[in-house]
């Protein structure tokens, strides 16, 4: 079953805004080697485009978070990547085995990684926390042994809707 949990604000808020740059990148599950290849790109395009540091800060943070969760818990996914000329507006689904309880995953502290992801110094539960902590906008759907579609985006001058 879905669990859609909605926004302080619309989620789509930015869509009505002209799209100034638009790419997708491929993450691959279990590659912890090239685990925050991907956040590091779009790092460097935001770069390129001249987008505020603080709001390169904050989707660099949401965007590895996302990226390795794609990593640790899934077979593959995506991070499709929208620049607005306010915003930045982020899509990363995957096919995995998805989130049976987003309320209790949301939640700062609780984890579902496997010994192995703790050896790697991962799992201490605030992947999603931190992705929803450094968006203006977040929104999470999940169906358990389908996967997961997480929606964010950050604002340019770090406030939502100005």
């Amino acid at each position: 079953m879905t669990q859609p949990i909605p926004t302080s604000r619309p989620a789509g808020e930015a869509k009505t805004d002209e799209v100034l740059y638009r790419e997708s990148f491929r993450i691959v599950g279990n590659d912890f080697e090239h685990g925050g290849e991907v956040a590091t790109r779009v790092k460097a395009i935001l770069k390129q485009l001249g987008f505020p540091t603080d709001a390169i800060r904050r989707l660099s943070i949401a965007n590895f978070e996302a990226e390795m969760n794609v990593i640790m818990y899934a077979a593959e996914g995506s991070l499709e990547l929208a620049v607005l000329p306010t915003a930045v507006r982020v899509t990363v689904s995957d096919r995995g085995q998805g989130i049976p309880d987003i309320e209790w995953a949301m939640q700062e502290g609780h984890s579902t990684a496997t010994p192995e992801m703790r050896a790697r110094g991962f799992g201490a539960g605030l992947g999603l926390p931190n992705i929803r902590r450094n968006s203006d906008e977040f929104n999470i759907e999940s169906t358990v042994g389908v996967g997961t579609v997480l929606r964010y985006v950050v604002y340019a001058n770090g406030k939502a809707g100005s």
